[in-house]
């Protein structure tokens, strides 16, 4: 089974490959990953080591966000520890390859054999952090081979895994090889410990404490404030052109009367084009917003990445993408504004979005009919906004706390290690 997953990995670097003649993302990739071994070894050399090197790895931003309180508490109460924090991504990686809290931020090699052990080699780790669902099995049978410590962040698991069907035996071998799960559901336990993996703790998500620093720590944004202008605000985050469709009819017959900042997933010239095409009205983009515009516009597009978790505090609404493709985007950045969230159908997977669905803090539509009647009736309606507020507020608050649990749990543990 080895040998066909790492035939599987060849086939998809190779894949890549293919794709980097017209995909700038795959371009990226490969890009990053050239000459790796040489890279990392001057940025081993250049950092030092501390009293022991811990590896952090993470897929995208996403799972940066929710790794990255982890981290900073590690930093701050064992500072004398060099990190290493890696990327699969490029949409992560090219965004936060200047974190300052890691000594060494670079792209994870590709899982085969002779990488993984060139890269732990070179590394030499004293603990090792995935988060979530990160779960690459070349990598995961050397760092148990090697007995080094690996522990699972904010782990997500469902009955419909591959870990968990007939066929999964060889996957869930490879569960039993990380020393710990930090899991963020009851579920995601059970499931853990009727495959005969003892290792569990129930902490929650690390991203609720990400999100609620962030609204501790307001950035100024005068220009958008202003753009604002304290009327009635629809959010679109990390939207996708089905997310738009649906809401455009609501924004064109609204007009002035609702403020509208679009946030897409992909910010390129082509998709920002598309959104202002489809639209049919006035936008104006961030890039272009100024003093003298910003009070008269009405429609605002973010033309760049990394501001949308401060741009929801403005918001009344917001509306999350990804719901009518693969799955909803993060919606526990505006909900920790107490802001109510709308999003398409498919949000089953994402434990929080059912959880507030239920409690009437969000609300899923399938038609830009009910996207309407929804935005409408809590923009209208100040009691029923401030119920849905306060149910997002509240359960921020009380799924807080997973960073805590986290770092106590590796008190003893990591004070033991040695290098």
């Amino acid at each position: 089974m080895r040998i066909l997953y790492t035939l599987f990995i060849r086939l998809y670097t190779l894949l890549l490959r293919l794709a980097s003649v017209r995909s700038e993302k795959a371009r990226q990739w490969l890009k990053g990953r050239r000459n790796w071994q040489q890279k990392l070894e001057e940025a081993v050399e250049t950092s030092g080591r501390g009293e022991m090197l811990v590896w952090f790895h993470v897929s995208s931003l996403g799972e940066f966000e929710q790794g990255r309180p982890v981290i900073e508490a590690f930093r701050k109460r064992w500072p004398g520890r060099n990190i290493l924090l890696t990327f699969f991504s490029p949409s992560g990686y090219e965004i936060r390859k200047n974190y300052d809290q890691a000594d060494i931020v670079c792209y994870l090699p590709a899982d085969t054999p002779g990488n993984v052990n060139r890269f732990l080699d070179i590394v030499r780790p004293g603990m090792i952090f995935f988060v979530k669902y990160d779960f690459w099995f070349n990598y995961i049978h050397a760092i148990h081979q090697r007995e080094i410590p690996l522990y699972y962040l904010s782990a997500l698991f469902r009955p419909g895994q591959h870990f968990f069907r007939w066929y999964g035996g060889w996957f869930r071998k490879h569960l039993r090889m990380a020393s710990h799960y930090f899991v963020q559901n009851a579920e995601s336990q059970e499931l853990l410990q009727k495959t005969g993996i003892t290792g569990v703790t129930l902490t929650g998500d690390t991203r609720f404490d990400r999100v609620f620093e962030i609204a501790l720590h307001p950035k100024p944004l005068p220009l958008v404030e202003r753009f604002c202008q304290g009327k009635p605000l629809l959010v679109m985050g990390s939207s996708w052109e089905p997310d738009e469709a649906v809401c455009a009819p609501l924004i064109r017959r609204a007009g002035p009367d609702l403020k509208v900042i679009v946030a897409p997933h992909d910010t390129s010239p082509g998709r920002i084009r598309s959104i202002r095409e489809q639209l049919c009205m006035p936008a104006t983009l961030l890039s272009g917003l100024t003093e003298e515009n910003a009070g008269s516009a009405d429609i605002l597009v973010i033309d760049s990445v990394g501001l949308l978790s401060q741009l929801y505090r403005f918001a009344t609404v917001a509306f999350i993408g990804g719901g009518f493709g693969a799955g909803i985007h993060n919606i526990q950045e505006p909900v920790t504004f107490g802001v109510p969230v709308l999003f398409g159908p498919r949000f089953g997977k994402f434990r929080e979005a059912c959880d507030l669905v239920a409690l009437g803090g969000a609300f899923a539509v399938n038609t830009p009919q009910e996207a309407e009647e929804k935005v409408m009736r809590l923009f209208d309606d100040s009691e029923a906004h401030r119920r849905a507020s306060e149910v997002c507020r509240r359960y921020v608050e009380e799924n807080r706390g997973a960073t805590e649990k986290v770092i106590r749990f590796l008190e003893p543990v990591s004070t033991s290690r040695q290098p």
